[in-house]
């Protein structure tokens, strides 16, 4: 079976978004560009990380080839527009790659179908232009035959997305503030209470 490779070099637009209301969302990446739209769905945690990872890949960049940082993005420039429907999903997320091309100055973010492997998110190379590599173990699939969703992303569009995503995660149901576990409206047991409190 073939593989499809979803480029976007770089997209018309590329965020982090939600379908669904908060604790029964459900949490995609999409990208857009040249009359195509393509959705992948992930989970929370992994939008979250993608931020973080984004932030530090930024900075590598910054100390180790003078790539000026982006300052986060005026108010008036966040894009706070909804996911482009209809959101199909191509496939669901298994893997982040991330890595930073010297020569274009550019981010390049790869998601790739999960397979039978864990949830993952890798700094890796882009040709030799990587800022940090993480290796993999021996008995990984190989991931050849997964379908991807590549996008090039300029430092300024990189931190437009750091911006969106932290604040889709941050969207969801508060914390509690005993145990940090997301509160239900309907109730919730918090642990620290052994149960007897809601």
């Amino acid at each position: 079976m073939t593989h499809q490779v979803h480029s976007f070099e770089p997209p018309e637009r590329f965020v982090a978004g939600t379908v669904g209301e908060p604790g029964d969302r459900t949490f995609f990446l999409q990208a857009r560009g040249g009359g195509r739209v393509v959705s992948v769905a992930l989970e929370k945690v992994q939008v979250s990380l993608l931020a973080e990872k984004l932030e530090e890949l930024l900075v590598e960049a910054n100390k180790r080839f003078g790539v000026s940082l982006p300052e986060a993005p005026v108010l008036t420039g966040h894009d706070n527009e909804p996911l482009d429907v209809p959101v199909d999903e191509e496939f669901r997320v298994g893997t982040l790659g991330l890595a930073f091309d010297v020569d274009t100055s550019t981010v390049v973010i790869e998601a790739i179908e999960a397979g039978e492997s864990e949830v993952e998110i890798e700094l890796g190379p882009d040709d030799d232009a990587a800022v940090e590599e993480e290796d993999e173990s021996e008995d990984d699939e190989p991931d050849d035959d997964l379908d991807r969703l590549r996008v090039r992303l300029t430092p300024e569009a990189t931190r437009a997305f750091i911006d969106r995503a932290r604040r889709v995660v941050a969207a969801g149901r508060p914390p509690c503030p005993l145990c940090g576990q997301p509160l239900d409206p309907a109730g919730h047991l918090c642990p620290r209470h052994n149960g007897y409190h809601r």
